[in-house]
């Protein structure tokens, strides 16, 4: 795919996406959707990216849907996602739940942290909140937009906030539609790390990024990965259970779990294959 609102490049285990187009505070479009969906398939597809980050070319983030595509919609009276038909699916099939648009984040085999270098709002936040992990800029504005503009929660963040930060501050933010900062919301439970700036916010996420890709097992990563999601839905503590010594009888035929062994008895740093 001839990518022109996106862009990524790879650095050993880590590939680092940006939502591309600056010139519009890479306002969401269709485009940028298939090329997001394609760019996720692509490096899920390869054995060498154990982790990804995902951000935006500065000044922002993602403002939300392009202000056009928003007109269109109400010209329109409908609601149309501009994907083509044949879009990418990567993280599909791993469990009927998660294949829609941005819960498929939680079908991939590596984990995605977003770096919330500057404002971020709409389908942008929602897009964030997907991610497995989040680090945010502390001055970076934030909004789920939707109530200002006359619409309901979008893509999942009903389901997504709720569960991370709790009902009474997802209300918040859901209901009013306000303006907040990372710094404002340091302690919900909503970021991994708050840094000073955009610059410091990527350059967080990509250390930890590469930090997670060279010291912990990549199988062992997708496992706990499938572990974390199922459970959100599976509500059985006792299934939990039953499932995680399932995978750990597996785990201990790989190669990695006998070098994680043989590392822990050397004490060196594993090589993970």
């Amino acid at each position: 795919m001839e990518l022109k609102a996106t862009r990524f490049e790879v650095d050993g285990h880590v590939a680092t996406m940006w939502l591309h187009r600056p010139n519009r505070h890479n306002a969401w479009t269709g485009r940028m959707h298939a090329e997001y969906r394609w760019i996720m398939a692509e490096l899920d597809a390869d054995a060498r990216i154990r982790a990804v980050v995902v951000t935006g070319t500065p000044p922002a983030f993602c403002v939300g849907g392009d202000s056009e595509a928003l007109a269109g919609h109400a010209a329109r009276g409908s609601y149309d996602t501009g994907l083509p038909a044949e879009a990418a699916t990567p993280g599909f099939g791993v469990r009927a739940e998660f294949d829609h648009d941005f819960s498929f984040h939680y079908g991939l085999r590596f984990p995605v942290i977003a770096a919330i270098n500057g404002a971020c709002a709409g389908i942008g936040l929602a897009l964030a909140l997907f991610c497995d992990l989040r680090f945010a800029s502390a001055t970076a504005r934030m909004t789920t937009a939707a109530p200002k503009l006359g619409l309901p929660a979008e893509f999942g963040m009903s389901w997504t906030l709720p569960r991370l930060v709790g009902v009474t501050r997802a209300a918040d933010l859901l209901l009013s539609g306000r303006i907040f900062t990372a710094a404002e919301t340091a302690e919900w439970g909503l970021w991994n790390g708050v840094d000073t700036d955009g610059d410091a916010t990527l350059r967080a996420a990509q250390d930890y990024a590469t930090t997670l890709s060279t010291t912990a097992g990549p199988n062992a990563v997708r496992m706990t990965k499938q572990q974390l999601y199922s459970d959100l839905l599976r509500h059985d503590v006792g299934a939990s259970i039953v499932e995680s010594k399932q995978l750990i009888n597996l785990a201990t035929a790989t190669d990695e779990y006998r070098e994680g062994v043989a590392a822990l008895r050397e004490k060196r740093l594993a090589n993970f294959p």
